[in-house]
């Protein structure tokens, strides 16, 4: 079976929608309880798009989703422009094939394409499989929020892994070789 990873569309939309209100359902990767329909998703995915940041899709050859990974801006304020905050989701059919591996890797290259100097990654501090994932790539623990989220009657403890994707010294100057 090919997987290729490309820009999510309209057409992926469904597949999305599937994968995130299966983990709102069913896992502590998501920590909402509330499912969404296309239209949320939809206006998610043009919300990314307008500010230039890629929603990516893992496809077979037909076109099914089998995964979709996203990032955005970590925090708010102009001194977090730097740094980015991810999310990669996997269907729950396709564990184990390689396709969050393929998603972070485009993830991650996109994020340096566009500049960015840190990726951080907040995964539920159990979801050792999630973790492990991101250290392949050279994520790094950066700490670790105990009982900050709730889900399925019982405290959640958030992870913070990142990883540094340049050695620039200037914030604002340009990329050291």
């Amino acid at each position: 079976m090919q997987i290729h990873v490309r820009d999510a569309g309209r057409e992926d939309i469904d597949g999305i929608v599937e994968i995130y209100n299966d983990a709102v359902s069913n896992t502590t990767a998501i920590w909402n309880e509330i499912e969404v329909d296309a239209a949320n998703r939809l206006a998610w995915l043009e919300d990314r798009q307008c500010v230039g940041y890629p929603v990516l899709v893992a496809v077979d050859e037909e076109g099914a989703v089998f995964g979709y990974a996203s990032f955005g801006d970590w925090r708010a304020w102009d001194g977090y422009r730097h740094t980015v905050e991810h999310s990669v989701y996997t269907h729950k059919d396709h564990h184990g094939l390689g396709v969050g591996t393929r998603l972070l890797s485009a993830l991650i290259e996109r994020a340096r394409h566009l500049g960015k100097h840190v990726m951080v990654a907040g995964i539920e501090a159990e979801n050792i499989a999630s973790i492990k994932l991101h250290q392949k790539f050279g994520f790094e623990h950066a700490g670790r929020l105990k009982e900050v989220g709730t889900k399925f009657g019982k405290w959640l403890d958030l992870a913070f892994l990142q990883l540094v994707l340049d050695s620039r010294k200037d914030p604002d100057g340009c990329k050291a070789p």
